[in-house]
């Protein structure tokens, strides 16, 4: 077994069902005889509906399962008499069933990683206590885990479970016991977790300023008063100065509405269209395209990989006269910038219209957007105000309405409301607002291309290889692939121990085994040194 080729991740296609219900049957009808043997040898849980279920997979083959559930009544419920009496208060309990793991992977990480995922999704749904039948074999592992037994051992013959439970301590991870960090309750381990100083190297939320952190603390106001509309068109302003841009919208929501509301604007022109993918965003571009009905074609290569010059000609080449070409500026999920200027002018050449998702570029990276029909960018990452804002910037400003889509979705509503068509967060606006004014971006850009030299160069004889290199190398985001030692996972948990919270946890990350730096918030010469230090530490773990 390489660790290095396990994948944690929560099952979600046929032929990963399809192997849970083989492996339950091997666990709880072979090795505990809970239930009679069939000839089909697999075994459909009953709650299978219901449940959510945290797989291992080594290669295609699922090495381990657990399942989740919350609704109730909890099997435990027909097993125990009035369970909730034997209960810690809670408001969100959830019960843990079928963890099973082939036994050849059982001495391995396999069992942690599951805890680990499977109490990163409790964090995620915020349950608050884990339920469990622990089978009488295992006692001392649970104990371990932190697992406290209640109420009788319920079962027959060679197939006892003791009832337990836990408080999911933090994501991620499963801390061993209450009374290690001398807190009995989770609220006060949530407040020592609110306290702790971590340093962010994500590619977003990104560390704000002490002034931005003072606008988003003011009182809220109206956003139909006269001084939203000022600090709205100041932001308005910011963004289409530093992305040379003509027009913009500034919307309450994610870079996904952002992106959803230019799909319709392209699949308003009714013909056929590019989207060119190399990575996770443009993916989603894809499949935003597909949602909106967008007849297209799709130019995708391997992750991590440039786009072939001739290739990209020969695509757009092909796009009807009227047709569109959209694609990711900066693609985050691996550290590539794409060719963005040999795009534009073939497009152009080709009176296409040009769409942009810049969403990582914008503020991070010079980023000169004059020549796109549509761009999207977001407040949280290069603009560094806080998340929450999806920014729509356009050419054209004589975009009209389109009464047979949602409102919210439509720039044009968006304009003809002069950009406060709903409710608005004026602390939102306000932090980016403040944020913009007080930036110098050129020289935000140089402290960004600076460290990532620096960081490369103290990297190059790591034990990771970096995933992109080059003038196509986005500094804002380097992508690390573990070749020896502990893998990507392990690796930020250990980080995240000490402090660093680096990007690990995405599911395209994880299926990959891959770990990014972000150098969006600018950190430190000798924050940097640290986190290579503590990378080197790592090694040995």
């Amino acid at each position: 077994m390489n660790v290095n080729d396990l994948i944690c991740k929560v099952a979600d296609t046929p032929d990963e069902i399809e192997q849970i219900h083989r492996l339950n049957y091997r666990t709880f009808v072979e090795e505990i005889p809970q239930h009679p043997p069939n000839p089909e040898r697999r075994l459909v849980d009953r709650f299978h509906a219901e449940n959510a279920y945290v797989v291992i997979k080594d290669g295609e083959r699922v090495v381990g399962m657990f399942a989740m559930r919350d609704k109730r009544p909890f099997s435990l419920d027909a097993k125990v008499p009035d369970l909730t009496r034997h209960l810690p208060p809670c408001k969100n309990p959830v019960e843990a069933r079928l963890l099973a793991v082939e036994p050849e992977y059982r001495s391995g990480p396999v069992l942690r990683l599951l805890m680990d995922n499977a109490f990163e999704q409790g964090a995620h749904h915020g349950w608050d206590l884990v339920l469990i039948s622990a089978t009488t074999r295992q006692l001392r592992l649970y104990r371990h885990l932190g697992f406290e037994p209640f109420g009788p051992v319920v079962g027959a013959g060679d197939a006892l479970f003791q009832p337990m439970f836990v408080r999911p301590k933090r994501v991620g991870t499963v801390l061993t016991t209450l009374v290690e960090l001398g807190k009995k309750e989770s609220d006060d381990v949530s407040a020592l977790r609110r306290t702790r100083k971590v340093v962010s190297l994500l590619p977003g939320p990104v560390t704000v300023t002490p002034r931005v952190l003072a606008a988003m603390g003011v009182q809220p106001f109206s956003h139909r008063s006269a001084l939203f509309h000022d600090i709205l068109d100041e932001a308005r302003r910011g963004i289409c100065r530093l992305a040379n841009v003509a027009h913009c919208q500034i919307m309450p929501g994610s870079g996904t509405l952002a992106n959803d509301v230019v799909s319709l604007q392209l699949a308003r022109l009714g013909t056929p269209g590019l989207v060119l993918a190399n990575g996770e965003f443009g993916k989603r571009l894809a499949g935003q395209a597909r949602r909106a009905g967008m007849q297209h074609t799709l130019l995708e290569i391997p992750w991590g990989g440039e786009f072939d010059p001739a290739a990209i000609r020969d695509a757009i080449d092909a796009v009807p006269a009227g047709g569109w070409v959209w694609w990711v500026w900066h693609e985050t999920s691996t550290g590539i910038i794409n060719p963005n200027q040999e795009i534009i002018e073939r497009a152009r050449a080709r009176g296409l219209v040009i769409a942009a998702d810049a969403i990582s570029a914008i503020g991070n990276i010079p980023t000169d957007l004059s020549q796109t029909d549509y761009a999207t960018a977001v407040s949280g990452k290069g603009l560094c105000g806080y998340p929450g804002l999806g920014i729509v910037m356009y050419k054209n400003p004589d975009v009209s309405q389109q009464p047979t889509i949602p409102s919210y979705l439509d720039l044009g509503y968006w304009i003809a409301q002069n950009g406060v068509g709903f409710t608005h967060s004026s602390n939102l606006l306000s932090a980016l607002a403040t944020s913009l004014a007080e930036k110098d971006f050129p020289a935000r850009h140089k402290i960004i291309t600076e460290r990532d030299a620096w960081l490369r160069d103290a990297l190059k004889d790591s034990r990771f290889d970096i995933l992109t290199h080059g003038p196509n190398a986005c500094p804002a985001v380097l992508t690390l692939i573990p070749r020896t030692g502990p893998d990507a996972w392990e690796t930020g948990m250990a980080l995240e121990d000490a402090g660093f919270v680096l990007s690990y946890r995405s599911n395209y990350l994880r299926e990959r085994n891959w770990l990014q730096i972000s150098i969006m918030s600018t950190p430190s010469a000798p924050t940097l040194r640290k986190l290579v230090a503590l990378l080197s530490k790592t090694a040995a773990a």
